[in-house]
């Protein structure tokens, strides 16, 4: 209330809160200190705290209005992570699930990983980037409710997946003898992470709404936010403990308990030193689990690293509040919630980059593309030329494409991606250069 006239103020308590005050006889200070009062022993505390912010509102401008050229800027950038995050996770889920050979109990976390991320990308991405552009929300209150809600499973999820793959690879080093991690135990770990996830986001069910702002010239904007029992957002002590809560059990202790598991295995890969001479076996096998190690080891640090500043800047925000009414605070909040959600993007990029299975994999997708664009762009140049039929032309690709496709279903598991090797230098000159990782994940 820095920007509201005393005058303002004191008209406005007087029509909502219904009161004999006089204007002349009171100061700024007494009048908050007299309005804090009443609103605290009312109990229609939150009718009239909406009432009277509509009233002082009315005289304001509408806040939080970016000109054309930032709302373009930011949604090319988080058009992006859309593309990126929605094909490379899609592409991660089809690779685990249509080759027998990719089912592996660490694959099946990466699959939940990818969905976790695939949904936060779908149902929350979108329209929490459109509501923090336009700082309106048009979607109604059951999509508010619904949007706030996936964003915290999603987390919780992403968070709660991590560390369940973080034990299974410490298991396998460390305890390789009681390593067991079947598939009725990754069902259950998994059924455990979404209940638990859920359970974490149920305030988000309950107290979920949406609020209209008015001001001046009749403009208004409808906010989506969470309405606790003891006041909204900035004036809720209920709120404040469940951000605490929430950036407890989603970061900080996850990430203690990661970087302990971690710590001990790169301990036992590469500080440890056995006596004796190790057979070529051994050596192929600890180069495989160093190499999968450091990739989960780079997944982690960069999750940590896109969700810090996003879920400090709540905690933040409650203590310094005059931040919220910044004309910079709406680009700080795009900017750290865009470093957030680019980590669903840069999982499927690390598998890439980091595991030889999942490339080869990726660039078969890739290649296969490739190979329909130039020969759809192949078939309209000959018809264009010689005046074939269109549809003896597509009748001829896609019987070769059926007959390849029937080839490749039915090869062995093993000699699928041997195949794919042999022919790749043909039909896109170069796609894969080195040896293959001995080591399945």
């Amino acid at each position: 209330m820095n920007g509201v006239t005393l005058e303002l103020l004191y008209n406005c308590s007087v029509s909502v809160l219904d009161q004999n005050i006089t204007y002349t006889s009171i100061n700024r200070s007494e009048l908050l200190v007299m309005l804090d009062e009443i609103l605290t022993r009312s109990t229609k505390r939150e009718v009239l705290r909406a009432n009277l912010s509509d009233c002082l509102l009315t005289g304001q401008q509408r806040p939080f209005d970016l000109p054309w050229w930032q709302k373009l800027s930011w949604s090319t950038i988080f058009a992006v992570i859309l593309l990126v995050a929605t094909g490379g996770n899609i592409i991660v889920m089809w690779i685990v699930l249509a080759h027998r050979r990719m089912r592996t109990v660490t694959n099946y976390l990466l699959v939940n990983l990818s969905i976790a991320d695939l949904m936060m990308t779908l149902l929350n991405c979108v329209f929490n980037f459109i509501f923090m552009l336009n700082s309106d929300w048009p979607f109604g209150v059951m999509y508010c409710t619904i949007n706030n809600f996936v964003a915290n499973v999603t987390v919780a999820s992403s968070t709660f997946t991590l560390v369940v793959i973080s034990f299974d690879r410490y298991m396998a080093i460390m305890r390789p003898l009681h390593h067991h991690m079947s598939r009725r135990r990754t069902i259950a770990a998994l059924i455990l992470i979404w209940v638990a996830s859920v359970l974490l986001a149920m305030p988000c069910l309950l107290y979920s709404t949406t609020m209209t702002k008015r001001y001046s010239n009749g403009k208004s904007r409808i906010v989506c936010y969470v309405l606790w029992p003891d006041g909204d957002y900035l004036n809720s002590k209920s709120e404040y403990i469940y951000n605490l809560i929430f950036l407890g059990v989603t970061y900080l202790i996850p990430m203690t308990v990661m970087a302990v598991c971690y710590t001990l295995m790169g301990r036992k890969l590469w500080g440890s030193k056995s006596i004796g001479e190790h057979t070529q076996y051994q050596k192929e096998s600890m180069k495989s689990k160093r190499k999968v190690v450091k990739m989960f080891i780079i997944v982690v640090l960069i999750f940590a690293i896109c969700w810090l500043p996003y879920q400090a800047f709540f905690i933040l925000l409650y203590h310094h509040r005059r931040i919220r009414g910044s004309s910079y605070v709406q680009h700080v909040y795009l900017s750290f919630y865009w470093l957030a959600m680019a980590n669903a993007m840069v999982n499927p990029l690390i598998y890439y980059w980091m595991n030889n299975r999942f490339r080869v994999y990726f660039q078969q997708i890739i290649c296969r593309c490739c190979v329909i664009d130039r020969g759809n762009t192949r078939n309209r140049q000959m018809q264009e030329l010689t005046g074939f039929r269109r549809s003896d032309t597509a009748r001829s690709h896609s019987e070769r494409y059926r007959t390849t496709s029937i080839r490749w279903r039915h090869s062995a598991p093993d000699s699928q991606v041997q195949a794919f090797r042999m022919n790749s230098r043909s039909i896109c000159e170069k796609i894969h250069g080195g040896r293959e990782d001995v080591t399945i994940i």
